[in-house]
């Protein structure tokens, strides 16, 4: 006769089983970050395209809330080596870095030494790291802004301490100012994978946005947002094919995750922009995003004229 096992005979034999299994259960229910974003701040360690420097700064591992942060961030200050400071310290992941001296070296400053005789001595941000949505709106997948993955520039500031920026001078049609900006913003459609200014919706009236989202790979290479679309003058011939087909968009479930933990921040709360602009969870950063539809007016910075642009999905103004 089969002998029955009281439960108390078993009680600690299954104890720490189930604290086995509840601890597993909350670590494999607890939502992780794509795992193409660690590869690549890895990959861009290893082929040495970042060196630490005065002005470039380990910092310690953003884990959370939720799926924001970076394996290995950086804190930045400047940029090319230290000739090309920026305005405020920028926490980006080791990607961005190579990406944006290629910009700065290839398109900018060739640029504005060309049409204004001087160097580019800073560049303007509003910020980098922000764990928020898109447009700071409930419910919208995760800013690449959470990844890190993304700057926002607001302009440029000549070795002469004349300033360039997206929010007087882009729309100014006929101005070496204005095709300054047009030519950095064409430029950034080179080395960057989202490039979002001014007309290409109301969020961007007063930036560029750019970033190194994963949109998928075409037959010719990475997948490019562009908005607005430049002129045909600015852009560089279409690469050859390479005979594939486009490979299908990319979806990253994962990249849709919110925050749903008690304690964590509430990322699409109004933002307040008493503060002005900076860097970090609870910056008023402008808004950042991709392939938004039917957007809310524009969030403005404290201080600025709501009639500065009444028409912010255009890119032209004649004076």
């Amino acid at each position: 006769m089969a002998r029955c096992v009281r439960p108390r005979v078993l009680a600690p034999l299954l104890a720490p089983l189930a604290a086995l299994c509840l601890t597993s259960c909350g670590f494999l229910g607890r939502p992780e970050r794509p795992i193409w974003r660690t590869q690549a701040e890895n990959a861009c360690f290893a082929r040495r395209q970042v060196t630490l420097s005065d002005w470039i700064v380990a910092a310690p591992e953003i884990d959370g809330p939720g799926i924001c942060g970076m394996t290995r961030p950086l804190k930045v200050s400047a940029l090319d080596n230290g000739a090309i400071a920026v305005d405020k310290v920028l926490t980006i992941d080791c990607p961005m870095i190579p990406a944006l001296e290629a910009w700065l070296n290839g398109i900018v400053e060739p640029d504005a030494q060309t049409r204004f005789g001087e160097r580019v001595a800073t560049v303007d941000v509003f910020g980098a790291y922000s764990c928020r949505p898109i447009d700071n709106i409930a419910g919208d997948r995760l800013s690449e802004h959470a990844f890190g993955n993304a700057v926002d520039v607001a302009g440029f500031t000549l070795a002469d301490g004349r300033k360039i920026d997206f929010v007087h001078d882009w729309k100014n049609a006929g101005t070496q100012e204005a095709a300054f900006l047009h030519e950095a913003h064409a430029g950034a459609c080179r080395y960057f994978t989202t490039v979002l200014g001014p007309g290409a919706d109301v969020f961007h009236y007063n930036h560029i946005h750019l970033d190194l989202a994963n949109h998928g790979r075409t037959d010719t290479g990475p997948r490019r947002i562009c908005k607005p679309t430049p002129a045909p003058d600015l852009l560089p011939p279409p690469p050859s094919s390479d005979g594939l087909p486009p490979a299908p968009n990319i979806d990253e479930p994962l990249d849709i995750a919110h925050l749903s933990a008690p304690d964590a921040p509430a990322v699409s709360a109004p933002l307040d922009l008493s503060t002005g602009p900076g860097d970090g969870p609870d910056a008023a950063l402008p808004p950042a995003p991709i392939g938004e539809t039917d957007p809310s007016p524009p969030i403005l910075p404290a201080g600025v004229d709501p009639g500065i642009d009444r028409s912010p999905t255009s890119s032209i103004r004649n004076r």
